[in-house]
């Protein structure tokens, strides 16, 4: 894994203009930045990215069943008691999913390891499937990549096979995001080309301007029947807003499903550390509670919990991160080496809900920038990558997003 400077396609940002990519640039900055790109080996791609990334998804899933079967579990992950039948019978029922992200710390030389899954309204969708790809095709063209040079990208062709294997042709498929956020309609426009292409319908609604009828369906800005809505808004908190006790009765099939409430909260961590304890590209992590219990000795953490604190304390003291189980963009995250604190973010406004605790795994450092990289799973397998880098040591919704290619 490299980082190699590159020069700039000529008129990329008229290109970006033309194709609606309108948060290139961001309050000033640079978003999307091709000055440079990182270069993976085929190796690196397929062994260290592309199988865990695969493997961890059907981790997770055995995660989910666990939960679903856990009242404990379910309230530690702050699942609303009103609605934790709601997301078991979205599992037990089978509601299918498309697409999620995981977060990756990786260096090119040892395993990938997992600091978070995006699993249920993961952004940067658009830049990875389409707009690098895009860049890949011209520089070549231009010979500032050479010929057979590649990228792990089949996102938006796995997209395309998924929506057709879960819906007729025909069907019609509705999505919403909040207005007003290019880069929300950025990621709901890439999922309903997907859709289109699979020969579906795709309608597009302003979340707040979704009505409820008269008998309990959900309805369009048209006044259709929604019978299957992508929303990109978090169930965290659809969960809590007035809408969610309608949503049972609705008859509407929501995507990504319920369930997924499950994998997008950073309680995952922990439950995966307990059924998987010493997997390569996990990372120990504990509930900020169960630590304090192990560490004062007071038998409240189980006695498999603790002995698990023991074997991981060594880890655990030399460096973690202190995460709320509902954050996003790194918000209201610290990062503490040998007690200290080293970093955190600005933004506080998760502070407030539970956190887990895990170990640190240091980002690697080209240039000043530390990427993070993005594995796309779509169904159940990963589809290709994307990489967002910042100064910080903590990714944020302006980090920059960078293209990448396999190396011939």
């Amino acid at each position: 894994m490299q980082k190699i400077t590159l020069p700039e396609r000529p008129q990329w940002r008229d290109h970006a203009r033309d194709v609606g990519f309108s948060f290139a640039d961001m309050h000033g900055e640079p978003y999307w930045d091709e000055t440079s790109a990182y270069a993976f080996t085929l190796d690196q791609i397929e062994i260290d990215l592309e199988d865990p990334a695969t493997e961890l998804h059907a981790m997770c899933r055995e995660a989910v069943a666990e939960i679903i079967a856990s009242e404990s579990l379910m309230e530690r992950l702050a699942i609303p008691e009103a609605h934790r039948d709601l997301v078991a019978e979205s599992w037990k029922q089978g509601d299918p999913e498309i697409y999620g992200r995981f977060d990756f710390a990786y260096d090119g030389k040892g395993p990938a390891k997992l600091l978070e899954y995006n699993a249920d309204t993961p952004t940067s969708l658009y830049e990875s499937a389409a707009f690098q790809w895009q860049w890949l095709e011209d520089q070549i063209a231009a010979g500032v990549l050479p010929e057979g040079s590649d990228q792990f990208n089949g996102i938006h062709e796995a997209l395309v096979a998924r929506f057709g294997e879960v819906f007729e042709t025909g069907s019609d498929l509705h999505f919403t995001a909040v207005a007003g956020n290019p880069e929300d309609y950025g990621t709901v426009e890439a999922m309903g080309w997907a859709a289109r292409e699979a020969g579906l319908g795709a309608h597009y609604c302003d979340i707040d301007k979704i009505a409820l009828s008269t008998d309990g369906q959900f309805l369009d800005d048209e006044d259709r029947r929604i019978a299957v809505l992508f929303k990109l808004y978090p169930w965290e908190d659809l969960l809590r807003d007035d809408y969610a006790g309608h949503i049972t009765g609705s008859g509407c099939l929501f995507l990504e499903p319920a369930w997924k409430a499950l994998l997008s909260n950073k309680g995952l961590l922990p439950v995966l550390w307990q059924m998987f304890e010493g997997h390569p590209n996990l990372l120990p992590a504990f509930f900020e509670a169960d630590v304090a219990d192990a560490l004062q000795g007071n038998g409240a953490a189980s006695a498999d919990t603790a002995a698990a604190f023991g074997r991981a304390e060594s880890r655990l003291t030399a460096g973690h991160v202190l995460k709320p189980i509902l954050s996003r963009e790194g918000a209201s995250v610290s990062i503490l080496k040998s007690g200290e604190v080293i970093e955190q973010s600005k933004n506080t406004e998760y502070s407030e809900h539970p956190r887990v605790i895990q170990a640190y795994a240091p980002l690697p450092e080209y240039d000043g920038f530390r990427p993070v990289v993005g594995a796309w799973v779509v169904g159940q397998a990963c589809a290709g990558i994307g990489i967002r880098e910042d100064r910080s040591r903590i990714t944020q919704d302006l980090s920059r997003f960078k293209p990448h290619y396999i190396v011939a």
